[in-house]
């Protein structure tokens, strides 16, 4: 344990999240998406697992990680197959986090989150149950003063 970091981030989290530069994505998903198949294309080879809902692992990744500005479209959630203007019940309790940081989401068919996530650095495996909670964020740049 260390102070000052949330206790879901795990010691490989931390080391993937450190990794992870400017523009760099990690996908934050639900207990249904095919990680293992899909997180074997990652930069990182495998998925990471995190016992939590999705929004909470959201909370988590943004108490360490900020969103890329600078791209319009920094965070990507997965579109309800058949319905693609459907707001499912997880991602409309995500969106406030993305919210409090400056940031909306774009929405993405099923095929074409896949994709994007096989390119991500890392995927996060979450318990999440509920259908559609699938995040791809972009990390942005760390700004220190002095």
């Amino acid at each position: 344990m260390l102070k000052g970091i949330d206790p879901l981030i795990s010691p490989d989290l931390l080391q993937v999240l450190a990794r992870m530069g400017h523009g760099d994505t990690i996908a934050i998903v639900d207990a249904n998406f095919p990680a293992a198949s899909v997180g074997s294309r990652t930069v990182h080879g495998q998925p990471l697992r995190i016992d939590c809902s999705v929004p909470r692992a959201v909370q988590a990744v943004l108490s360490l990680m900020p969103i890329d500005g600078f791209e319009p479209d920094s965070v990507v959630s997965m579109q309800v197959v058949g319905d693609a203007e459907a707001i499912p019940e997880v991602v409309a309790e995500a969106r406030p986090l993305f919210a409090a940081e400056g940031h909306g989401t774009t929405g993405v068919e099923r095929f074409e989150f896949y994709r994007l996530a096989g390119a991500a650095f890392v995927i996060l495996h979450t318990t999440e149950t509920r259908l559609y909670g699938n995040f791809i964020i972009r990390k942005g740049v760390v700004e220190l003063s002095g």
